[in-house]
């Protein structure tokens, strides 16, 4: 019997967990599922009687230790920052770990120790990052193969509600982590232009956007994200003229957010004074000019260049931003003002349901002539559990879980998953899911 230790019963665990305990009576596991929430962890089990639910706390190094000990592979859904307490354990005890997050450095520097120990640490192997890894060089490789010579890539992923249940002046709801929403794009976006290098600070992030089409989906608006130059390499693309990465909103979501920047909501490093007491409206004049013969919307709309009936200033005004109403939360900064405030706003109802779309264009040439491929995903969730997030992200790390406790991915070391013995086998039982790719062919001469 093969032991599945889980660390982490959040999010994107639901369909992870359900996917690995509806195929463990064929392949003899037992799958142990740990959070500091009990009770949440048992609500993912659902009283399988090949699972179990434990409370686990990360920081507990003998309860990690003997847990990873016991496992015959662990998976972390921790955030990020906890990845590497986990790899330390496995590396200890010569256990295999897959992960769905970014590879940190650190983990990386345990790339020759775990080749050493015959084991692998399998990043990267969710979404974003994940299935675009995986379909990106999957037609990368192809084109390859084919004698063609890739000359740009453009990669672009959005986390956004379905359009059925898309009812607001945003055309957003939060489907992931808030928080990663409100700080997203700080630093500064690079990427690669038909040969230049371009470097897009924060401040004008959400200025500098194009618009794409995907499928029959309509429009979308597509965001830099912060450095699209380091997949030069991870894609074996350093002749390419043009590499981009981006994130995917409803066309005008953009220029509102921007307002929000301007104004400096999504700062995290001061605290406001008496947030508690504060009232939105409050809040939002403490960043305006003094003017006591002009409302706040009226400033607003001087400093943000809409005018006062504007879509953009409807946008905020939907928000709540003017209401005399105390935010309610001590010892806050303003992106943690702006994000209880978006929480409110932007939740998904019980029966509202999200979507991933995912779109990657590759233009190469071959014999002489430029052509394009258009390759294009798009998931919807089932329901409030089982989610489009938690599909995409939780199907891919449960089907590379099997992939490894049957030997049929034999890697050793630290890896993401661009290598075709995995994606090719990944990519193939994605599809009994839902999870494929759409491709459009063009020739551009």
């Amino acid at each position: 019997m093969q032991k599945i230790l889980i660390i982490g019963a959040g999010l994107s665990c639901s369909t992870l967990v359900k996917y690995l305990l509806d195929h463990s009576e064929k392949h003899n596991w037992t799958v142990r599922l740990g959070d500091l929430n009990k009770q949440l962890a048992e609500s993912k089990i659902n009283q399988h009687p090949r699972g179990e639910a434990i409370e686990f706390n990360v920081f507990d190094t003998d309860l990690l230790n003997v847990e990873v000990e016991n496992a015959d592979i662990v998976i972390s859904m921790l955030p990020a920052r906890f990845h590497y307490s986990v790899a330390e354990a496995c590396l200890k005890h010569n256990k295999n770990m897959v992960t769905a997050s970014y590879v940190s450095d650190a983990i990386r520097n345990m790339d020759q120790e775990a080749k050493n120990r015959n084991i692998l640490m399998l990043n990267e192997i969710g979404v974003d990052p994940g299935i675009d890894h995986m379909s990106a060089m999957k037609v990368i490789d192809e084109i390859k193969e084919k004698g063609g010579k890739l000359t740009a890539f453009e990669s672009n992923t959005g986390g956004l509600v379905a359009p059925e249940y898309d009812n607001n002046p945003w055309k957003y709801k939060f489907t992931w982590n808030p928080r990663n929403v409100v700080v997203a794009g700080q630093g500064v976006a690079m990427f690669l232009d038909r040969g230049q290098y371009k470097y897009i600070p924060y401040h004008q992030l959400f200025k500098r956007t194009e618009i794409i089409q995907v499928l029959d989906y309509g429009d979308f608006e597509v965001i830099p994200n912060r450095d699209s130059l380091k997949y030069l390499d991870v894609y074996g693309l350093k002749d390419v003229q043009t590499m981009f990465r981006g994130t995917m909103r409803r066309p005008g979501f953009a220029c509102a957010w921007n307002s929000f920047i301007r104004l400096g909501l999504t700062d995290d490093t001061y605290v406001i004074q008496d947030s508690e007491n504060i009232t939105y409206r409050n809040f939002i004049n403490s960043f305006l000019p003094y003017g006591h013969d002009r409302t706040v919307e009226e400033k607003l709309s001087d400093y943000l260049g809409f005018g006062v009936g504007s879509e953009n200033m409807q946008k905020l005004k939907w928000l709540g931003i003017f209401e005399d109403r105390k935010v309610g939360l001590a010892n806050a900064t303003p992106a943690k003002i702006l994000q209880k405030l978006l929480e409110e706003k932007w939740k998904l109802e019980p029966t509202d349901k999200d979507m991933i779309v995912m779109q990657h264009q590759f233009v190469y040439e071959k014999d002489g002539k430029q052509k394009k491929i258009t390759s294009s995903m798009v998931v919807k969730g089932q329901d409030q559990i089982h989610t489009a997030m938690s599909i995409t992200v939780g199907v891919p790390v449960a089907i590379a879980t099997k992939l490894i406790l049957t030997g049929q991915i034999r890697e050793k070391g630290v890896h993401i998953p661009i290598k075709k013995g995995i994606y090719s086998l990944v990519l193939k039982e994605l599809e009994n899911y839902g999870i494929k790719f759409t491709d459009e062919y063009e020739d551009l001469d």
